[in-house]
């Protein structure tokens, strides 16, 4: 195939989930829909963490962190492909493809260290509850927010400038709805040999880090519970834990689900759909997961919305 170097501006294209024309309307109401509801969803538990001194605790502030990282996650991709089908077009230009790249990368990876962070909270919630706020101080927080977020916008920032060393094919086209970097690296007619080694060192490192931190919380967590007296205060301290290992169990589920399928199946589509499962399932489910399951957080929604009339 020809290869050209891409230092100037050009356009890929994006395949989307189906070809199908029939089924166009379909998908464009169905993920308009799930981004209103990530949205809208993500929102709520924001407002609610702001307008309940209640919640100005350590343990809200990562969670509301974490929503305002699954709205900008779900942003980085779903608009783009709803443009898309509404214009009838499937281009996106190479810097909008690494600019989606590199957000994609730097948001998945926010929100793999802030439920370590939330982790780290709980365990010190549950097994060193009276230095919790000794431990747990704002300035400590704050620290780990910037020092994930730091982190997260290091290694996008890496891999996406690695990209731009790579030669493409003319004419290049990603089966996908989204600027996936395993995508793109198919894409290119150099050698990634490099490209591939830095990817799967980082993710090993991330991975590898994020699962000891949180197997590690919650083994401390499971001890500290199991030696309480009271039966009152190990479902209290279990159901404290549950929104977070539900959602914890999603992401790192429906990640490992989108690698297996990457490995094990030929199918362009059925790994976009697959990959769909951990940039925008999640992101829609979490708020519901916390605001089903967490009493704090549903009379601050109920109170949050009982307010809004007199607000607008």
């Amino acid at each position: 195939m020809e290869c050209r170097n891409q230092t100037g501006p050009s356009e890929l294209r994006l395949l989307g989930l189906t070809d199908d024309p029939e089924l166009q309307p379909l998908l464009f109401n169905l993920f308009l829909s799930v981004y209103l509801t990530t949205v809208l969803g993500n929102l709520l538990i924001i407002l609610a963490v702001i307008s309940d001194s209640h919640l100005h605790t350590p343990m809200y502030f990562f969670l509301s962190n974490l929503a305002f990282t699954d709205i900008c996650l779900s942003t980085t991709t779903i608009p783009k492909m709803l443009v898309n089908i509404q214009t009838q077009t499937q281009s996106i230009t190479y810097l909008g493809c690494l600019t989606q790249v590199c957000f994609v990368l730097a948001f998945v990876a926010l929100e793999n260290f802030l439920l370590v962070a939330m982790a780290y909270d709980r365990y010190v919630a549950i097994c060193h509850p009276l230095s919790y706020t000794v431990i747990m101080n704002p300035r400590r927080c704050v620290l780990l927010l910037v020092i994930s977020l730091l982190i997260s916008a290091g290694d996008a920032l890496l891999h996406t400038l690695m990209l731009l060393r790579l030669s493409f094919c003319t004419d290049p086209e990603i089966p996908h709805f989204f600027c996936e970097l395993a995508q793109v690296f198919k894409l290119a007619c150099s050698d990634i040999l490099i490209n591939n080694i830095l990817i799967y060192l980082a993710a090993g490192l991330s991975a590898g880090i994020s699962a000891s931190g949180i197997i590690f919380s919650y083994t401390h967590i499971v001890s500290s519970v199991l030696r309480m007296p009271s039966a009152g205060r190990k479902y209290k301290a279990f159901s404290t834990c549950g929104s977070h290992l539900s959602v914890v169990f999603l992401f790192y589920g429906s990640g490992f689900g989108a690698y297996i399928s990457s490995v094990v199946s030929d199918s362009p589509r059925m790994t976009a759909l697959a990959s769909m499962m951990y940039v925008v399932v999640p992101q829609m489910v979490n708020p519901f997961i916390y605001s089903l399951r967490n009493r704090d957080v549903k009379k601050a929604l109920k109170t949050l919305i009982d307010r809004m009339p007199s607000l607008l």
